[in-house]
């Protein structure tokens, strides 16, 4: 979808994505002088092609958004140490009876995890016989994003990923309170008694769920408790956010990350350095960032510094003019409508007319 972003109006629908198409567009309609994108680069390869002597600007966004993932990657490379931090600096909250020694549980059996698995291996096993990445989207009913994504990423990271997805229940908070108890009394205590302690703590769910617990724990097919420890993306929420919109317990907790993780700490540092360059257009400095970034941050970082450098002028571009694709979004919202209501039964030139078509 292509947009006149003085006019705010869609110019043009093209059928694809691709360079040929644009490009196709682009000697059609000589003349564009300013070309605000994505990341993508058949746009790029497009307007070098086609219109050489127009300005790139890349979009203020999709810096930001790339930005954020190479945050999460480093968070996701050290959830382990964080993990064992964690374990090492808490205080048990029932200090007078040894935790109860549980064996270390495998990763459940649930949907979520099964499909990842038979997903990654489904993907890897097409790689293996030289499919493209469109090919294997094609086959698998999968965004070719997705498919990148479990190219690249270990396997154990992506189930790392996919069982934070479930939900810890009401009961999570409580179970180290309950294995405490139930290693105290040896066993020897009532489901109702330990529901009743719990309740007056601030426990919201039922008592079966405690019963079902505790049958677990007289089985020994409890799982341990983990430490309460923040997921990847919740501390890439807090770093990529302003510091005054945190909380003070927000704050705190993010704090005690940087504190444990030294990678942790440069990848904030830089993240907050470069989203300042952008919320106040300083393209004056994105060099020597670059270079910042290059000399001693973390891999995933030092891999979106790269991508800057690539597309420095760009980038350098978008964090000094005050262009962007910004007023594309509300219409990709409205395309989303028709393309819901025509339920995927129309055809492109149908959907083409209604989105060219002004309410």
């Amino acid at each position: 979808m292509l947009v006149d972003v003085e006019a705010g109006r869609v110019v043009d629908v093209l059928p694809d994505r691709t360079s040929e198409t644009f490009a196709a567009w682009l000697k059609e309609h000589p003349g564009a002088e300013i070309i605000c994108r994505d990341r993508a680069t058949a746009y790029t390869k497009a307007v070098r092609e086609a219109a050489p002597d127009a300005l790139e600007v890349a979009d203020r966004w999709h810096l930001l958004q790339n930005l954020s993932d190479a945050v999460e990657k480093t968070c996701h490379q050290h959830r382990d140490c964080l993990r064992k931090h964690v374990e090492e600096e808490t205080v048990p909250e029932v200090p007078e009876v040894a935790p109860m020694l549980l064996p270390p549980a495998e990763l459940p059996r649930t949907q979520i995890i099964e499909r990842t698995r038979h997903r990654y291996e489904d993907i890897h096993r097409l790689l293996e016989k030289r499919w493209t990445i469109s090919a294997i989207s094609r086959r698998s009913n999968l965004d070719r994003k997705t498919v990148r994504r479990f190219r690249d990423t270990d396997l154990d990271q992506l189930l790392a990923s996919a069982r934070e997805r479930r939900p810890n229940g009401v009961l999570e908070p409580f179970k180290a309170y309950l294995n405490a108890r139930f290693t105290a009394a040896q066993s020897q205590v009532s489901g109702t008694r330990l529901f009743l302690e719990i309740q007056a703590r601030g426990y919201q769910g039922s008592r079966q769920v405690v019963r079902k617990h505790l049958a677990a724990l007289r089985a020994g097919t409890a799982e341990p408790v983990r430490a309460d420890i923040p997921s990847p993306r919740k501390i890439t929420s807090w770093i990529m956010r302003p510091r005054e919109s945190l909380t003070d317990s927000q704050n705190e907790r993010l704090l005690q990350v940087r504190l444990a993780r030294p990678d942790i700490t440069r990848a904030c540092d830089l993240a907050r350095a470069f989203a300042d360059l952008v919320r106040h257009q300083r393209g004056y400095l994105l060099l020597e960032w670059i270079r910042q970034a290059e000399q001693d941050a973390p891999k995933p970082m030092k891999g979106f510094a790269g991508f800057l450098r690539q597309d420095l002028d760009a980038v350098t571009a978008g964090l000094t003019l005050p262009w962007s694709s910004g007023v594309v979004e509300g219409y990709v919202n409205r395309v989303k409508t028709l393309k819901r209501a025509m339920y995927g039964r129309a055809s492109f030139e149908l959907l083409r007319t209604r989105i060219l078509t002004q309410p």
